[in-house]
């Protein structure tokens, strides 16, 4: 048994699951920390942290493609190592600057009218954002490049892979939050800096350690494009003269022959013609991905991020404003988890049994049913939706009657904590304050309705995550190799164009009213992707579709014209 664990634990596989694993602690660490830091940077208001979000999601929105096109350009080494480096980098230097600005807030406060804090404010936002973009480079190149190249030809083991790190990444989203809230708890923000940047630093050696020996245990990986990266291969120490077959020498030779012109090609581009190449990268980019013969699969998980159903912040908050206590949404976080566990658990099984394409099918229909739950929670005991206020009108109201925004004064008796963004009232599950007259109490709100919202918004989370592995492994399949980063660049930045609306949606109707009327819209949308995914099913498999037992085309680029196919 031990000569068989042994070499698991050495394995090219476990290695990437490890690395994977690190990285993506350290991002939700980060991700949890920075949005708190930021709202008690500002004194409890959430401005910084609705500028940070939205410089994140018009960011990726916006370079998606070059950066996936960058990723395609470099050998896969260059690219992870790199990403990897501009990652931590950054969040180490946003965990010193945000240590200083809490030691000297006072005193930078003072400083030329305050103008130093409010440029180590923007700093602060805009090397996070550096940080983003370097984790979607990253997450770009293992997840959907290093991972298929390691499981090799067998489609079984890349969708084992795939679960796992999806498994991976539901464990580290509930537990990652949870240890550095506690730092930062009985700690204080500054200690919880320092921790994530040492944490990150520590991280970064052993993730750079972690992808060498992954690509010294996987030759392939120096493979790219139909090119042999030659310093690559001798770091590698691979004889070229007695493995390299004849065609691929040849190869070689004309691609030594072409570089030779290079240049010459170079000297004679034009300042005009470097200034545009990034605008023509975003062109061709969003063009190769409407070609592609999965669009419509991508274009279907996209219109899942356009919904309020999922654990985010605005959830949350709604939550509160109907009763639930702290410790109860922690438990539904965790129980979330729990369900998209099993959603990896369920996709293996199905793919296995029906084909992936189908598991997709299957997958959506289970999640949108779960979802009608949601629905009909709108108009049952406890839902605030009232369809004859406004949507609008708490938004008017801040614009045009200059309504102060309301705040929480400490208590007189009691010492201002250090770390004040918490709600006590709210988290110990009571609305009401604990000196006000019983009489004047409002009466408790029936739990019918948000129960039946979290019980769908849960259920949901088998299909979302099946679902999600179904067209990841589409992609990976599907997509020639020398345009997976940047088809991948251009589906990141659908994704967050769709999550950016959401936001905004919320911000036009940001009432308790009108929360009920955004779950309509939601589930539309989700219903929506679904219609893509099930068109994109039906072109591929035609009358195959609900045969259950019929393994699935080889390829979907096998199912469609030539002429879909596009390079960039």
């Amino acid at each position: 048994r031990l000569g068989s664990v042994v070499p698991y634990f050495t394995s090219a596989k476990f290695l990437l699951y490890l690395g994977h694993a690190l990285s993506t602690w350290g991002d939700r660490m980060w991700h949890f920390a920075v949005s708190v830091f930021l709202v008690e940077l500002y004194g409890n208001s959430l401005l910084l942290t609705a500028v940070y979000g939205l410089v994140v999601a018009g960011s990726v929105l916006l370079l998606g493609a070059i950066i996936g096109d960058w990723v395609d350009k470099n050998s896969r080494l260059k690219v992870a190592q790199t990403s990897l480096i501009v990652q931590n980098s950054s969040v180490i230097l946003c965990g010193v600057i945000l240590m200083i600005i809490f030691l000297f807030k006072t005193q930078l406060l003072t400083l030329y009218h305050g103008w130093v804090l409010t440029v180590c404010y923007i700093l602060v936002i805009t090397i996070a954002n550096i940080a983003n973009l370097a984790s979607t480079a990253t997450a770009i190149t293992i997840q959907r490049d290093w991972i298929v190249v390691v499981a090799g030809d067998d489609r079984s083991k890349l969708a084992d892979m795939n679960a796992t790190i999806r498994r991976i990444d539901q464990l580290t989203n509930i537990l990652a939050p949870m240890a550095v809230g506690q730092i930062m708890t009985f700690g204080s923000p500054m200690i919880g800096c320092g921790f994530i940047s040492g944490w990150n630093l520590m991280s970064m050696c052993v993730e750079y350690l972690l992808l060498w020996k992954v690509y010294q245990k996987t030759p392939m990986l120096a493979l790219k494009s139909a090119k042999v990266e030659e310093s690559e291969l001798k770091q590698l120490n691979v004889k070229k003269e007695s493995d390299m077959k004849p065609s691929e020498g040849v190869q070689l030779i004309v691609e030594k022959d072409v570089s030779g012109f290079e240049p010459q090609q170079e000297k004679e581009i034009g300042c005009a013609a470097r200034i545009a190449e990034p605008f023509i990268t975003f062109r061709d980019g969003w063009v190769a991905y409407y070609n592609q013969p999965v669009f419509l699969a991508g274009m279907g998980l996209a219109f899942l991020y356009m919904t309020v159903l999922g654990f985010d912040c605005i959830t949350t908050g709604y939550a509160y404003t109907q009763g639930l206590s702290g410790s109860a949404l922690s438990l539904l976080m965790g129980a979330s988890a729990v369900t998209g566990i099993m959603g990896t658990v369920a996709f293996t099984w199905l793919r296995r049994k029906c084909g992936l394409i189908r598991t997709g099918l299957i997958s959506g229909v289970a999640q949108f049913a779960c979802l009608i739950l949601c629905a009909i929670s709108v108009f049952m005991p406890g839902s605030p939706m009232d369809l004859t206020v406004s949507p609008f009108a708490d938004i008017s109201a801040r614009l045009f009657e200059s309504e102060p925004l309301p705040t929480i004064a400490p208590p007189e008796d009691k010492p201002e904590m250090v770390f004040a963004t918490g709600m006590p009232n709210l988290l110990n599950g009571s609305t009401t304050p604990a000196n006000s007259d019983p009489e004047m109490s409002p009466e408790p709100v029936p739990l019918i309705s948000v129960s039946l919202l979290f019980a769908g918004v849960i259920a949901a989370r088998v299909g979302l995550w099946s679902f999600d592995l179904t067209v990841t492994q589409l992609l990976q399949e599907n997509v020639v190799e020398s345009e997976r980063g940047i088809i991948n660049g251009v589906q990141n930045s659908m994704n967050y164009l769709l999550d950016l609306l959401h936001f905004i949606m919320v911000i036009l109707a940001p009432n308790p009213e009108a929360f009920g009327l955004l779950v309509l819209i939601s589930v539309s949308f989700v219903a929506v992707g679904h219609i893509m995914y099930f068109r994109f099913a039906q072109k591929t498999l035609g009358k195959q579709l609900f045969l259950c037992c019929t393994p699935d085309p080889k390829e979907v680029a096998h199912s469609s014209p030539p002429g879909n196919t596009s390079t960039v």
